[in-house]
């Protein structure tokens, strides 16, 4: 009878050892969504000291994205990319989805589909020199000038459509665009709202111009084109349940706690 009350003992701590490695393995097969980003765009996506001095990512686009992943039980990947190539990297599938205060427009809506809206910001706005800033009270104000704006953003359309005689640059980085503009390398620069009160904030030289560019567009959350993976719905919902709870406000102030410490980094 000892014999066979061995033998019991031992097959049940090796199905209570099987049950813990099955256990094991459900927790390693989470799935993991990865967020393509561009870290150089404070309030929405930067990058900070944590409590050991480690640089992690922080922003309102990085929480808007973590709340997506928990929400559907997956563990969230940041790859920082320049903002001009994360739409030709989602749709080559090197991520799942971007978030980097991304508005959905006709032309982008041929290589990705967008989600429900999760943020509106300020309008835009055009960051000038505080000295200069009674120079500019109109779009034709700016003719012959060299304005800013960060490649393959929404801005660069502002300065080519709507402001005539002026003088398109395209900078990959807005901290570049913002130090062009201080150096008086460029007259002006065309930012997100939030952003370019962010310089200003920052920089008592620098000031928004008393021009309307009109109204703000909400941020949405980019896939690949077709949804080929799925993520759409799951995104959505999660989006939904933030909104309803008020998070976003929550992510906006926690973001903005974080000014005297976060860094705008660029992709290598």
């Amino acid at each position: 009878m000892k014999k066979i009350a061995a033998v019991l003992l031992v097959l049940v701590m090796v199905l209570a050892l099987c049950a813990c490695g099955s256990s094991a393995k459900q927790d390693a097969g989470k799935k993991t969504l990865i967020l393509g980003t561009s870290a150089d765009y404070a309030p929405f996506e930067f990058m900070y000291p944590d409590d050991k001095g480690n640089l992690v990512y922080g922003g309102i686009d990085i929480s808007v994205a973590q709340y997506i992943a928990d929400y559907n039980n997956m563990d969230l990947q940041i790859e920082n990319m320049g903002f001009d190539y994360l739409l030709v990297s989602l749709q080559k599938g090197d991520f799942d989805m971007v978030l980097a205060a991304i508005e959905e427009t006709e032309e982008r809506l041929q290589s990705a589909d967008f989600s429900d809206p999760y943020y509106t910001d300020y309008p835009p706005m055009i960051l000038v020199k505080a000295a200069d800033k009674d120079a500019y009270t109109s779009l034709e104000d700016f003719g012959g000038k060299s304005v800013g704006a960060q490649t393959a953003t929404t801005k660069e359309e502002i300065v080519s459509n709507d402001m005539p005689g002026a003088n398109l640059v395209s900078l990959q980085n807005v901290n570049d665009l913002a130090n062009q503009l201080i150096n008086d390398k460029i007259d002006a620069v065309v930012l997100d709202g939030a952003v370019a009160l962010q310089f200003v904030a920052n920089n008592g030289d620098l000031a928004i111009a008393s021009v309307d560019l009109g109204e703000a567009y909400p941020y949405r959350v980019a896939v690949a084109k077709g949804d080929p993976k799925g993520l759409l719905p799951g995104i959505n919902a999660a989006i939904a349940d933030m909104l309803e709870k008020g998070k976003v406000t929550e992510f906006s102030d926690f973001a903005a706690s974080l000014e005297d410490v976060w860094q705008e980094v660029s992709a290598e």
